[in-house]
């Protein structure tokens, strides 16, 4: 196998481990014995567990970044890009179970930045811009979209959380929902809440 190979291989059995188990419940015993290689092919690597899991933080955070800047700046109605974000956020949940388990675990090596929190508050800062623009529109306050972000970048993430284990019903009807809720707000929430198809999977 050649080192390339071999450094992916120990990501994988890495990644499966740290989801399964959570950062402390991982040892590199665990990781050498599940890769069928010795403790010190690991530290050779990656230097210890703490490399690893940087290396795996980094490109889950990478993957669910893309995804979601990806939905915000595609453009279009407002409701439109509150539907991609959420079905984005889903969809990755369903693709990359694994990686969002780990990006919503605490560790002892997560950092301000770098981190399942530190993203969504990114996420949140790209949302700010546009409900500001918003609010101006309807003549509403500018000044208090950066709270309403947070509400609705939190709730979106908070829900992924919960689908992550729940899985039903499935992530489109669940995005609706979420726009539902955040579009129409608890006064007029609709009865059968449907996304426009043009953002469907």
């Amino acid at each position: 196998m050649t080192a390339k190979a071999r450094r992916e291989q120990l990501l994988d059995v890495s990644r499966a481990l740290f989801a399964e188990k959570g950062f402390e419940g991982t040892s590199v015993e665990e990781i050498a014995a599940r890769a069928t290689v010795s403790k010190p092919v690991v530290y050779e690597h990656f230097g210890g567990k703490e490399g690893i899991y940087a290396v795996i933080v980094d490109r889950e955070i990478e993957g669910l970044t893309t995804a979601l800047t990806g939905a915000l700046t595609a453009g279009g109605h407002p409701k439109v890009l509150l539907e991609r974000t959420a079905l984005a956020l889903l969809s990755y949940i369903e693709a990359s179970e694994d990686g969002f388990r780990i990006l919503v675990r605490d560790s002892p090596v997560a950092q301000a930045t770098g981190t399942f929190s530190s993203l969504i508050g990114d996420v949140a800062t790209q949302v700010e811009h546009l409900l500001a623009d918003q609010f101006k529109r309807r003549d509403l306050d500018p000044s208090v979209a950066p709270i309403y972000a947070q509400m609705l970048v939190g709730m979106v993430a908070l829900t992924g959380q919960h689908w992550l284990d729940a899985r039903n019903p499935d992530k489109t009807e669940v995005a609706a929902h979420l726009v539902n809720l955040a579009w129409n707000g608890l006064a007029g929430l609709e009865r059968e809440p449907a996304l426009r198809s043009s953002v469907r999977d």
